[in-house]
């Protein structure tokens, strides 16, 4: 990979991320990825502040940000930045950090060559993958994960999606304990929604499920995964790791008070 390509690399992960979680409205400003998606997952309604020039002016940062503030106040949301070092202004999170926004919700974006993640043993369990999400993966998915939203509206995302995606189900003695999807984007795959039912956790079903779904990533000739995952959450950490998966950058939200 070019020197270029690696330096742009955490914003070019995070809009493929927008593109595998497409928010129902996307308006582009300045470079900035407005987006609004009521009913879904918070972290798709925020502002992606990417940037082609990285020396604008504190002033011009506030102008821009009030401009995002009114775009938000008008559809009732609060106003919630992805700050990304390497894909926003250097001065963006200071700047944010002035005007009182809150910093939370710690992140990292790890990457990982297919291969790597092929050379993971899975235990022995069987998983399938579907081009399209079934109503078992749908229900395995929004419990184990203790989803909250709108299920029409999660719905409605997952059908907004129109690149290459993968619906991996785990099943023990006919019930789906454990689930993930990929979606394949220029070489790149994106690992999503990775989640297994509290009975069956420890046993090993994420680990084959991230496996089923490098190699169906593999067979749409993808050569390197991507994913996020909360800093406080240990046991994917732990599994990632495993895996190969190394950390590209640490990033966080901005939220308005």
């Amino acid at each position: 990979m070019e020197e270029v390509a690696v330096s742009e690399l955490p914003r070019l992960l995070q809009e493929r991320t927008s593109r595998a979680l497409p928010a129902e409205t996307i308006r582009r400003s300045d470079g900035w990825w407005l987006r609004h998606s009521p009913g879904v997952a918070w972290w798709v309604q925020s502002v992606l502040p990417h940037s082609p020039d990285d020396t604008v002016s504190d002033d011009d940062l506030g102008r821009r940000v009030t401009a995002v503030e009114e775009f938000y106040a008008r559809r009732h949301s609060p106003t919630r930045f992805q700050v990304t070092p390497g894909a926003c202004p250097a001065t963006l999170d200071a700047v944010l950090a002035g005007r009182g926004y809150r910093a939370e919700s710690p992140l990292s974006l790890q990457t990982a060559a297919v291969d790597r993640v092929l050379d993971l043993v899975p235990p022995a369990m069987s998983v399938t993958v579907a081009d399209r999400p079934t109503r078992t993966w749908f229900d395995a998915w929004f419990t184990a994960s203790g989803h909250s939203g709108d299920t029409p509206a999660e719905w409605a995302l997952l059908r907004r999606v129109t690149l290459p995606s993968g619906f991996a189900e785990l099943s023990v003695d006919g019930q789906v304990v454990a689930v993930g999807r990929v979606v394949v984007d220029g070489g790149w795959a994106g690992l999503f929604g990775i989640a297994t039912l509290p009975a069956a956790r420890g046993r090993g079903a994420a680990t084959a499920v991230v496996s089923a779904l490098a190699r169906w990533a593999r067979s749409r000739r993808a050569e390197h995964l991507y994913l996020q995952v909360e800093h406080d959450n240990v046991p994917a950490r732990r599994l990632y790791d495993r895996a190969g998966f190394t950390t590209l950058c640490d990033y966080h939200y901005r939220t308005a008070p």
